[in-house]
C-alpha cells in the first residue's frame, strides 16, 4: 500500500505543489524566491534529461545547447523579428523540438562513449554559434529580453516569476508522468534495460529514443526561456558545457528515472553553491567533494535511496 503511495503520480504532484507553495512562506527575502525560482527552472530542464537518460537511458552531454536555443528565442524573436516573448517562447519550443530531431536522427544511432560525444559535440556548437553571430545574438556580451506583457500587465520582478516557473513545473512533471505510465514509458523502460530485447518484443528503437530526444529537447528550450524571461537577459554561457554537465548531475543525484528526484537533484546544484559561498576559494573543492560524498552513500540517487529506506523502515 505504501509502495503504491509512493509511486502515484497524484502523491508526486501533490508533493511538488506542496513544495512550491511553502517556499514563500518560509522565505525571508525575495533573493531566496529567485533561488527556488531557479530551481524550478532548471528541474523543468532535468525532467527532459530523466526522460531521455533516466527513461530511455540515452546519455547527452550538450543538453544546454537546447537551454541556450531557447533563451535566445526569447531575446531574438522580439529584437530581430517583432515577434510576441510569448509567441517567441513558443516558436522556441517548436524549434528545439526540430533541432532536436535533425539531430537525433543520425546521432542516436551511436552507443555509450560515442553517443555522449556526439551531443557533446552538438552543445559546443551551439554555443560557438551563440557565441560568433554578434549580430544576430549580441556575441559574448550577450542581448537583453523585453519583459512579457500579458493583458496590459508586465510581468517583472521575482514572485510573478516564481509562481511562473513553479507552475511550468507542475505542467513538465504531470507529462513526464503520463509519458511513464502510458505504452510509450513502457517501451523506454524496456530499451532501457536492453534494446535488444525491447526489440524483440516489438519496440521501434529508433523511434523511441528519436522521441525521447526530442521531447527532452523541448523540455529545455522552455526552461532556457523562462530563465531568459525572468532574468532579462541572456549571454551564450546558458549553452556552455558546464551547464550541460550541471543537468546530468542534477539527474544523477536526484535519482535516474524519478521526477521528483530530477527537482532535487537540480535544487542541490543551485542551492548548494550558494550556501558554500561563505568558504570563498574552497567553494567548488568542498561542492565536489559532497558530490563524491552523495554519490558513494547513495548511489541510486537521493530519492529513490530514501524512498527504498522508507519501505524498508515500513516494512
Amino acid at each position: 500500500m505504501l509502495r503504491k503511495i509512493l509511486s502515484s503520480r497524484i502523491a508526486v504532484l501533490l508533493l511538488l505543489a506542496a513544495m512550491i507553495a511553502i517556499v514563500p512562506v518560509l522565505a525571508p527575502s525575495s533573493f531566496y524566491l529567485r533561488v527556488a525560482a531557479l530551481v524550478w527552472i532548471f528541474g523543468l530542464a532535468a525532467l527532459g534529461l530523466t526522460i531521455l537518460t533516466g527513461y530511455a537511458g540515452q546519455v547527452s552531454l550538450g543538453h544546454a545547447g537546447f537551454l541556450g536555443i531557447g533563451a535566445y528565442a526569447v531575446a531574438v524573436g522580439p529584437a530581430k523579428l517583432g515577434l510576441d516573448p510569448l509567441l517567441s517562447l513558443l516558436l522556441g519550443a517548436v524549434l528545439c523540438g526540430l533541432v532536436a530531431y535533425a539531430v537525433g536522427k543520425p546521432i542516436l544511432r551511436l552507443k555509450g562513449y560515442y553517443l555522449a560525444i556526439a551531443t557533446l559535440g552538438f552543445g559546443l556548437i551551439v554555443a560557438l554559434v551563440l557565441t560568433s553571430e554578434g549580430a544576430i545574438t549580441g556575441g559574448p556580451d550577450g542581448m537583453q529580453v523585453p519583459r512579457v506583457v500579458l493583458f496590459g500587465w508586465r510581468i517583472a520582478g521575482v514572485v510573478p516569476w516564481y509562481w511562473i516557473s513553479g507552475g511550468a513545473l507542475l505542467i513538465g512533471a504531470l507529462l513526464a508522468l503520463n509519458i511513464l505510465a502510458s505504452p510509450s514509458g513502457r517501451a523506454l523502460r524496456a530499451l532501457h534495460d536492453s534494446e535488444v530485447a525491447a526489440a524483440g518484443v516489438g519496440v521501434d528503437v529508433a523511434a523511441k529514443k528519436l522521441a525521447a530526444f526530442v521531447i527532452s529537447g523541448v523540455y529545455a528550450g522552455v526552461a532556457g526561456s523562462l530563465l531568459a524571461l525572468m532574468n532579462g537577459f541572456i549571454t551564450p554561457e546558458a549553452a556552455g558545457f558546464m551547464h550541460s554537465i550541471e543537468l546530468v548531475a542534477m539527474v544523477i543525484i536526484g535519482g535516474l528515472g524519478s521526477v521528483v528526484g530530477a527537482v532535487v537533484g537540480a535544487a542541490f546544484l543551485v542551492v548548494l553553491p550558494q550556501a558554500l559561498t561563505v568558504l570563498q576559494e574552497y567553494e567548488q573543492a568542498v561542492l565536489g567533494l559532497l558530490i563524491m560524498v552523495f554519490m558513494i552513500v547513495l548511489p541510486a540517487g537521493i530519492v529513490p535511496s530514501l524512498r527504498r529506506l522508507v519501505l524498508e523502515r515500513a516494512a
